[in-house]
């Protein structure tokens, strides 16, 4: 029998909720013998979306199937794992864990019934080149006459990742598939190139808010302990820092607590730098807006380029000051880069570009949404689509921090037992269930098993 373990993990986001589902998994943990115990600094899930905005997204799905919200998980996925798109792809990186991580999303869709639980379903991914419609306004004729800050037209905003259609066989020649019809294409909103990019064989997709949520709660079921409301303060270490001795944090109360704990995993996401600051993990802000469209969408993630014309909406963050969601218009035309995900829930997500206007907040409860950025992204995908704009209903605008500069998975220094799992970036819902399972190994087993951590391995930027 394995030795008794006090495991705790610091974050209740996408990477911290699977490992531990993992670590209830591994054929040597007991209930009896093992603790796991999951500390999340929130209490509230809501940071980061406008009051407007839907708060439970598995009100969109399945009633019967979809995966509850659980009262006493409010908070887990208020970060990055409740507002990220959700792509998963065998030709993400870092291809040392990859095909692990992608593999083991097909495995828990198939046992969990993910197809319902949390929209998991294989779909295409295509880089597409546009021209978004363009305005015949007041806007453009205040452009033209020079009534808006300069712009050279040059800046380009790099992203993440029914009367407009022209004739299907227009389309092909493009190399468009034929049920990718809800894109406009008239010659104002001209289609100029279309590159495939995945394929349902090794493209997929899941609600990751949805995803986080069930993990959390599959975990529970076996034995752990979710908390939020925990905010870690202090990871004690004995004097020689050969091992891990306790993990202290205050509670929704103010209270300080302190948990005797064997093996700590920082799972913290962009906050991970606040406990383990020798581990280069840096936050960026990102938005992102839910638009319900008139019928379910053909199963496609977009990484689009689109050129804006003279008078359409100035991005916010060309303008010097984006103090409000008012358009200002272009004077000359600029290139633009949002992500669009179709959802089998009959919505779209959306996002644009990440930046640093906005200092990493305490917890994911105090992020602020710019409203200025999603009525960016909103005119920009509405510019190309009727369907995601005129046609289409904002339900949720929204914004986290990405944590950038991994992924680290493994041992800190020579502390026993102080493992970081953080820094994934924009992958971190594709990696999430290898993560969760390679560290479960290094807890359990003393090293990882499933895949060579490589360049993951925080012992290399130590």
């Amino acid at each position: 029998m394995s030795p008794k373990k006090e495991i705790t993990i610091v974050g209740g986001g996408i990477i911290g909720c699977s490992t531990a589902y993992y670590l209830t998994r591994h054929p040597s943990y007991s209930p009896e013998t093992h603790r796991v115990t999951l500390l999340e600094a929130a209490s509230t899930s809501t940071g980061g979306r406008t009051p407007d905005s839907i708060q439970d997204p598995a009100t969109l799905a399945d009633p019967t199937t979809a995966s509850r919200k659980n009262p006493a998980h409010e908070g887990i996925a208020g970060g990055a794992s409740g507002k990220a798109g959700g792509l998963l792809a065998l030709w993400a990186f870092p291809e040392n864990i990859v095909p692990l991580s992608f593999r083991l999303h097909d495995e828990l869709a198939r046992e969990h019934g993910g197809d319902k639980r949390w929209g998991y379903r294989r779909c295409w991914a295509s880089q597409i080149d546009c021209k978004a419609r363009g305005t015949t306004t007041a806007a453009a004729a205040a452009a033209a006459e020079g009534n808006q800050p300069s712009n050279t037209g040059k800046s380009k905003s790099a992203g993440l990742h029914r009367d407009h259609h022209k004739d299907p066989s227009t389309l092909r020649r493009l190399g468009v598939p034929d049920d990718l019809d809800w894109l406009d294409s008239s010659s104002s909103s001209s289609l100029s190139a279309y590159e495939n990019i995945g394929t349902p064989e090794n493209t997929a997709q899941v609600h990751p808010e949805l995803f986080t949520r069930s993990m959390a709660q599959l975990a529970e079921d076996a034995g752990a302990r979710i908390v939020t409301g925990a905010r870690v303060t202090a990871i004690s270490r004995s004097a020689d820092d050969s091992r891990v001795e306790g993990v202290t944090y205050v509670d929704k109360d103010g209270a300080e607590k302190t948990l005797a704990t064997t093996h700590c995993v920082v799972a913290a996401g962009p906050w991970t730098a606040t406990l383990l600051p020798e581990i280069p993990v840096r936050a960026s802000r990102a938005h992102s807006v839910v638009i319900k469209t008139p019928a379910p969408l053909s199963a496609y993630a977009l990484f689009t380029q689109i050129k804006l014309p003279v008078g359409f909406r100035t991005p916010s963050s060309e303008r010097k000051a984006a103090t409000s969601s008012a358009a200002v218009p272009l004077r000359a035309p600029q290139i633009v880069n949002p992500e669009i995900y179709a959802r089998p829930d009959g919505t779209a997500y959306a996002c644009g570009p990440t930046d640093e206007a906005a200092p990493l907040p305490i917890t994911s409860a105090e992020v602020e949404v710019d409203e200025a950025r999603c009525a960016d992204i909103v005119a920009q995908v509405g510019g190309i689509s009727d369907q995601l704009g005129r046609d289409g209903e904002v339900l949720a605008k929204q914004a986290c921090y990405l944590p950038q500069g991994g992924p680290y998975i493994g041992q800190v220094g020579k502390t026993e037992g102080l493992i970081v799992a953080a820094g994934h970036t924009c992958w971190g819902i594709q990696n999430a269930p290898g993560t969760g399972k390679l560290v479960s190994e290094i807890v359990f087993d003393g090293k990882a098993k499933s895949a060579r951590l490589g360049g993951c391995d925080p012992a290399l930027v130590l």
